[in-house]
């Protein structure tokens, strides 16, 4: 007996003449998508050889850009009954080397101009021709598997991402067929996605592929691909597209409410902000331009997306919202109790579509979560009196200033309010008397840096004085993890 397939549920779902992928003046129906995506799987898979005592499943790395092609491509790797390994472009070459240690990799199809980092005694197996670009096939050198083979296979493995490092050491999240059906089932009893649909793409495939385009394809939507993120171009795109749907970060909100007013964007009906936390300012400007809510949302690579703000979109803009009806949702302070509302505790999270094991070091789900089967996300958060949850922070983030919490995402989205300041990062010094107490770096505006005594000024409209960062220097640019969030020490 076959095992399930994500690819053949898709393909199963399909209207095969229906439009599939839109970029430009590019497209690809659903027929033409799975004929593009069993021809390059016919390309990869004679070269894709494993010892005949091999037990798991062979891992394949795809580090191609974010396009129309990646779609057929990533696809491809599922059909030839691999797992796929997304391998994001802006990641150093020696962070893509660790990625391909880590997870052991067996072959990587990378486009010719980008595979300096391939170590050197790979071997090149072929190569195919994607959209004008040369794709080569390389088997990269055997690496020693940090996990237990027989186990991950019986997992029927189909993605493995590293989740995004904001504190510590990267995790390798590992995804089966089985979870990718539940978890985009899930999500989807709140986006209600659906044939009618058109979805504005502007995030990096390799973050978001196996989960929100697997999404978008599964339950029949066009996934129109925006190559640049330039507010106007979004705009212009979503009006000439008739988009419906946008799912986005809010730096792409922030550039769409102050873009030029090249079009009139009248059918859009659902957009999502999500990666990164939402300001209340953005929320309203946007809602004053296209008449609809900003929705955020809480996307975990563990779960998905199990929590959306739906209904408080209008008065708590801020807030990720209540769980859709498959999750749960506790919050639990340093004593396993729920805390009072208003207060912080740790997010907790129950439902379908969880990660199946991170990968280095191994851990099964059954490991990581507790005897009830919540998963504690180590972002913190509160709850108002409609029982709608803001995150106020990481449990590891948090400064101790004499006894008193300060969470660095609160100071920092303060600090990133003053009109020259484009973006901070708040981190603990340890102090002789307190201590621990906040210090900032910051990333001026064009138009100059704010002194520290306006700094201060303005912090404390909105701040308690402990949360004040006791120092503020200018840097030219922050630490990031490869999908955008700040990498904390």
């Amino acid at each position: 007996m076959s095992k399930f397939s994500i690819v053949q549920a898709i393909r199963e779902r399909a209207q095969p003449e229906a439009t599939a992928l839109v970029q430009k003046d590019r497209s690809l129906s659903y027929r033409k998508l799975f004929e593009r995506c069993d021809a390059l799987a016919a390309l990869i898979r004679p070269h894709l050889t494993a010892s005949p005592d091999r037990v798991d499943r062979l891992r394949v790395g795809v580090h191609f850009p974010s396009s129309l092609d990646y779609v057929p491509l990533a696809l491809a790797t599922l059909a030839a009954d691999t797992c796929f390994v997304p391998i994001p472009d802006e990641l150093a070459e020696e962070e893509k080397r660790e990625l391909l240690a880590r997870t052991a990799l067996d072959y990587v199809l990378v486009i010719e101009s980008a595979a300096a980092w391939l170590p050197a005694d790979s071997q090149r197996l072929g190569d195919f021709e994607l959209n004008g670009q040369k794709v080569l096939i390389a088997k990269v050198p055997p690496q020693q598997a940090a996990f237990p083979r027989d186990a991950f296979e019986a997992l029927n493995p189909a993605f493995i991402r590293f989740s995004s490092g904001t504190t510590g050491k990267s995790k390798g999240v590992l995804l089966s067929h089985e979870s990718l059906l539940q978890r985009i089932t899930a999500a989807n009893e709140g986006l209600r996605i659906g044939a009618g649909d058109r979805v504005l793409w502007v995030l990096p495939m390799a973050h978001h592929f196996a989960v929100s385009i697997v999404l978008y394809l599964y339950h029949g939507a066009t996934t129109i691909i925006e190559e640049t993120h330039l507010g106007e171009d979004l705009l212009r795109a979503g009006a000439e597209q008739k988009a419906t749907v946008m799912y986005g970060s809010p730096v792409h909100y922030r550039q769409l409410v102050e873009a030029p007013d090249v079009a009139q964007w009248t059918t859009l009906r659902l957009a999502v902000a999500t990666a990164a936390s939402l300001d209340a300012a953005t929320a309203e400007k946007f809602r004053a331009r296209f008449g609809r809510d900003l929705v955020q949302g809480l996307g975990i690579i563990e779960l998905g997306l199990p929590l959306m703000n739906f209904g408080g979109a209008v008065e708590a803009p801020e807030a990720i919202g209540l769980p859709l009806p498959a999750y749960e949702c506790l919050l639990k302070n340093d004593d396993g109790e729920e805390p009072p509302t208003g207060d912080p505790g740790e997010i907790c999270l129950r439902g379908p579509g969880m990660f199946d094991a991170y990968l280095d070091p191994w851990l099964p789900r059954a490991q990581v979560v507790d005897a009830e089967g919540w998963f504690a996300s180590g972002d913190l958060g509160k709850r108002d009196a409609a029982g709608r949850v803001f995150i106020v922070g990481r449990k590891k983030t948090l400064i101790n200033v004499g006894g008193m919490k300060v969470f660095p995402e609160e100071v920092e989205a303060v600090m990133d309010s003053h009109p020259k300041v484009q973006r901070s990062l708040v981190e603990a010094r340890l102090h002789p008397l307190y201590g621990e107490v906040p210090v900032a770096k910051y990333i001026a505006s064009p138009e100059g840096a704010p002194t520290s005594m306006e700094l201060r000024t303005h912090l404390k409209t909105r701040l308690a004085g402990y949360k004040i960062p006791l120092m503020f220097s200018v840097v030219p640019e922050l630490p990031l993890t490869a999908s955008g969030k700040l990498k904390r020490a």
